[in-house]
């Protein structure tokens, strides 16, 4: 069953903050709800009623496919369009097709933080 956009935002807003350190707010404009680890955004959650969308990030191989697949996938609004997709409601945006974009996303911001020094 396809998410509608309500459902779609708040599925990418509980996966977002089940996952560690994450903190949001609205540093941007009101109407983008940014997700960030470590001060890196992840996911940015859009909340104009007219354009539910989330954009996420993604790796390029993955996210040109990702686009081929499925209608409502685009480049990412907002952001580099290589390295990122915005996801909209739509035949096939399933609930896990949105834990799994917002959990990937998350993964590869932490995975190039700086590591801690021994």
């Amino acid at each position: 069953m396809s998410a509608a956009g309500d459902r779609l935002q708040d599925i990418a807003r509980q996966v977002a903050l089940a996952l560690p350190d994450v903190s949001h707010g609205y540093p941007f404009t009101p109407g983008l709800d940014v997700y960030k680890v470590a001060g890196k955004v992840f996911l940015i959650v859009t909340d104009d009623p007219d354009e539910q969308i989330i954009t996420v990030k993604c790796e390029p191989e993955h996210a040109r496919a990702q686009e081929r697949g499925y209608v409502s996938i685009t480049p990412g609004r907002y952001l580099d369009k290589r390295h990122w997709i915005s996801l909209g409601p739509g035949p096939g945006i399933t609930e896990r097709l949105i834990t799994d974009a917002v959990e990937d996303s998350y993964d590869l911001v932490a995975e190039r933080l700086p590591r801690p020094a021994p």
